[in-house]
Order: C-alpha cells, then sequence, then structure tokens
C-alpha cells in the first residue's frame, strides 16, 4: 500500500478530480497525484484548497499528444476524464467534441502505452449509449478507441466506465433549480415524466475505482442507479426548500432523450451481472469479417436494455433522502 505509485487525472480540476482527490489526497495508496487540465485558475483554486504536497499540477491539453506525453512520463495509473460535456456545445461545434473527446483520448491512451503505464480507465457517459447528439456521439467513438487499443496495448490494461448525471456536477440541473428557487424564479422542467439516472460524485468514484481493481482488457463497467423524473426532482427540491415557486415545463430541449441508457440491448446479451455493477465485456472477434457479416444471436431481440425508465425508481420522498447527501443541498437549506 505504500509503494510509490503515481496517479494522473486528465481534466482533473472538474467536479469528478475534485472527488478523487477528496477520496485519495489524504491516504497512502497514491505517492503522488497529478492533476491535467487547461485551466490554470481553476488548477490555482484546487492547488489552494487541496494544500498538499502529493498533489501536482500540470498545464496542458489533451488535444496535443506533446503535452499529454511530458505528463505521462513515470505515471502509473491513469484516470482519463477530460472531455467536452456540454450537449448544446458539441452541437454547435460537433468538430471540436472530437478533438477532445475522440483524438484526445486517443492521445492518452498512445501516451500511456508508450510510457509503459499499468492502467488506463476512460471515463464515458450514458449518452454514449443509442447516441442522438455530438457529445453522445463522440464519447461513444472515445469507447470504440479505448477497446480497439486494449486489443494491443502492450501490458497497459485499459478499460472504462459509463454513467448517467451526476448530481450537482457543473452543469446539472439541481443548482439550476436552487438557482430559480433563490431567485423567486420559476423551475424550469423539460417533460414531466423525462427521467434520469440519480448518481453521486462519490458514486461515481466508486464506479470508477471498481473499474480500476476488476477491469480486464477492454472493459465497460456500469454502475446500478436508481433514476428520478425531472418532475419528482423539481418537486422534491421544492420541499426541501419549503419554496413554493411555480412548476413551468418548457419542453425538450434540442439533443435531449426521454430516458438515458447505460447498456444497450446488444451488450446486454454479454453483460455480467456483479450484484451492483454490470461489466461489459470486450468483442473478442478479430479480423475475421465472416464473424461480423456471416454470424448473429437470435436472442438479441428478447433481450431489454437498461435504462432511466426500467431501472429502480424513486418517489418524491426517496429523491429528497438522496438529495440531503449533497452538500449543495445542504448549504442551501442553511442558506450558506
Amino acid at each position: 500500500m505504500k509503494d510509490n505509485r503515481t496517479l494522473l487525472i486528465t481534466g482533473g480540476t472538474g467536479s469528478f478530480g475534485n472527488a478523487v482527490l477528496n477520496r485519495f489526497v489524504k491516504g497512502d495508496y497514491f505517492s503522488e497525484i497529478r492533476i491535467f487540465s487547461r485551466d490554470e485558475k481553476k488548477q490555482d483554486d484546487l492547488r489552494k484548497r487541496i494544500n498538499n504536497a502529493k498533489v501536482k499540477f500540470y498545464i496542458g491539453d489533451v488535444r496535443q499528444k506533446r503535452s499529454v506525453d511530458g505528463v505521462m512520463h513515470g505515471v502509473d495509473y491513469v484516470f482519463h476524464a477530460a472531455a467536452l460535456k456540454q450537449v448544446p456545445s458539441c452541437e454547435f461545434f460537433p468538430m471540436e467534441a472530437v478533438r477532445t473527446n475522440v483524438l484526445g483520448a486517443e492521445n492518452v491512451i498512445d501516451a500511456a502505452i508508450e510510457n509503459n503505464v499499468k492502467k488506463v480507465v476512460v471515463l464515458s457517459t450514458d449518452k454514449a449509449v443509442y447516441p442522438i447528439n455530438a457529445m453522445g456521439l463522440s464519447k461513444s467513438m472515445m469507447e470504440k478507441v479505448m477497446i480497439a487499443k486494449s486489443r494491443q496495448s502492450n501490458g497497459t490494461l485499459l478499460c472504462g466506465t459509463r454513467y448517467g448525471n451526476v448530481m450537482a456536477s457543473r452543469g446539472s440541473v439541481i443548482p439550476l433549480f436552487l438557482e430559480q428557487i433563490k431567485q423567486g424564479k420559476e423551475i424550469t422542467i423539460t417533460d414531466p415524466n423525462m427521467t434520469r439516472f440519480m448518481m453521486t460524485l462519490d458514486d461515481a468514484v466508486d464506479l470508477v475505482w471498481y473499474a480500476f481493481e476488476n477491469g480486464n482488457p477492454g472493459d465497460m463497467f456500469v454502475q446500478k442507479a436508481p433514476a428520478a423524473t425531472i418532475e419528482n426532482l423539481a418537486k422534491s427540491i421544492k420541499a426541501l426548500m419549503n419554496a413554493d415557486n411555480k412548476i413551468k415545463i418548457i419542453g425538450t430541449r434540442h439533443g435531449e432523450k426521454l430516458y438515458e441508457s447505460l447498456v444497450n440491448r446488444e451488450e446486454m446479451t454479454k453483460a455480467e451481472d456483479l450484484r451492483d455493477y454490470y461489466r461489459i465485456p470486450a468483442d473478442g472477434r478479430d479480423l475475421n469479417y465472416s464473424l461480423y457479416f456471416n454470424e448473429g444471436k437470435t436472442h438479441v431481440s428478447d433481450v431489454q436494455e437498461y435504462n432511466s425508465h426500467n431501472t429502480t425508481r424513486l418517489d418524491v420522498e426517496q429523491t429528497k433522502q438522496l438529495l440531503l447527501k449533497l452538500e449543495i443541498i445542504q448549504n442551501a437549506m442553511n442558506n450558506e
């Protein structure tokens, strides 16, 4: 446990990177944690908050292989979290999503293999399953890149995780609802029946850590998570805040789904149920194209995907109990 182990987190100043540091900075599992990102302001803020010599900060961009090479030397493990994650920005600038989410991931994976990194865990999203927007499409391609390179990674184990909405992370709807309540505005929801998986940042770190400890080359891991309707989420926050703001339905926005899927139907035919998680093993077929065109599975049509409509559904009271775990909700209730 006290061997020298260096962890690199790309996009490490984001919500996930902060959660990883909160979990591991005071322990002795990693002797050094490197934070790699583009934003010097966020790095400076995080440096002051963490104030730990174990954490090293590197300015760079995953789009630039040269800067990735510079941070990768001497690294044992990588959590690849750097990404463009906002659906609207990826819709308007799809090639930017490709450059960060696909080519950037390739740069990280290639640099890890070249520097004999032991393990790389890439972070994906439910939007990569049956993708309908550029963000999901680019993340789906990132998964394919990881799986393809896992077949010839020369001792570097590559695997991935896929998770749904992380509650109260940057850009999520919970901070928006709280701000609307604070300003006395209407709470805007899209479709009352729209469902989303409900995960905390701790859940996201648990999932990545589970993949880190249990992953085989090319595996994708999914954590089973409950879901709530957007209407119940808004009602839960209103109840916790003792607010009387009206709820306004604005309709489904461009690029949004009624529900999100974490495991598609084709993947469910081979997924391994690990109680709290699904392991989706990599497709082991080689370049024998007959295995793609001449063979199939008749039972695929009988299998159901795993999505936010058919997972455990939270009612208002259950959603409130989950929300109470969040620091942003606790602070808001205390007027902080």
